[in-house]
């Protein structure tokens, strides 16, 4: 096994035969045992301790063996120190007086404490119930605003339809609300074909884009009380639409071939609506007559 030797400078600086006495272990001076008062300082460090052993002449794992049977012996008095006074260390709680007084304090403090805490709790669990039930409110609110304004639009826009249908709404002012079907070139000179039709290709097609758009906001609000109570009103424009339609199919009819073209923009209007079934049952009809 390979050894370590600690030397000073004066060793290191020496001859050669000097250095091969050095490596024989039995030509060191045998090193003296370590101070216990070394062990004893307040601010004892291992690795400062054992620079100050670079002069010892013994190897390291001398030094090691040393070290670990001095480990040994002090916990050997440590343990027969315990076992001479275990007595003594039962009844030191007992010799103690004098300080209830101040553990009284304290605990009578920690519980003072521990209800502000309690306390504190409660205000703050109350508060947040507060709060949430504020923004449970500002939402509900926000809900019926929408609402109350898709309920007025879907009212504003039936009325504009009845308006366009000329059906008569006693105690209702007639609100224009929405986007107007803006006519283009193709409506203008439907327009100008229709001379001679009392309906309206280009109006038909507006007042069932409006009955569309009447219905689409129908079906949003579900069942509202409010969308219930128009039921009648959608029920007489749809048959006034139908009416109008019927009127339209039957002019176009008795114009004979030049009618065709307006049969089919009729009948394509029907199918807008959905309503194809009654554009089937006017032909028929009208075929039978």
């Amino acid at each position: 096994m390979s050894r370590f030797y600690f030397g000073d400078d004066s060793r290191s600086a020496s001859s050669d035969n000097d250095n091969e006495d050095e490596d024989d272990p039995s030509s060191l001076p045998f090193a003296t045992p370590l101070r216990r008062s070394d062990f004893l300082d307040s601010e004892f460090s291992p690795a400062t301790y054992l620079s100050t052993l670079h002069n010892r002449h013994q190897t390291l794992e001398d030094l090691r063996s040393e070290l670990r049977s001095r480990s040994q012996l002090l916990s050997k008095e440590l343990l027969d120190l315990v076992n001479s006074n275990y007595q003594d260390f039962l009844n030191l709680g007992n010799s103690l007086h004098g300080g209830e007084e101040k553990v009284e304090e304290v605990r009578v403090g920690l519980l003072g404490f521990r209800k502000d805490v309690d306390s504190l709790v409660g205000v703050v669990g109350e508060r947040e119930e507060e709060v949430g039930e504020l923004l449970q409110e500002r939402r509900d609110t926000r809900e019926k605003i929408e609402l109350g304004r898709r309920l007025v639009d879907y009212d504003a826009r039936l009325k504009e339809l009845e308006t366009e249908l000329m059906i008569e709404t006693a105690g209702h002012e007639t609100i224009i609300l929405g986007e107007e079907v803006s006519d283009s070139e193709d409506d203008e000179e439907e327009e100008e074909e229709e001379e001679g039709y009392g309906v309206s290709i280009v109006k038909l097609r507006r007042n069932v884009v409006h009955y569309q758009l009447v219905l689409g906001l129908q079906k949003d609000l579900g069942e509202h009380p409010f969308v219930a109570a128009q039921a009648a009103r959608t029920a007489k424009v749809r048959s006034t639409l139908l009416m109008d339609l019927s009127t339209a199919l039957q002019q176009a009819k008795s114009a004979g071939a030049s009618g065709s073209g307006r049969v089919m923009k009729v009948t394509k209007i029907y199918a807008d609506m959905e309503e194809s079934a009654e554009a089937v049952k006017v032909l028929k009809t009208l075929k039978s007559s």
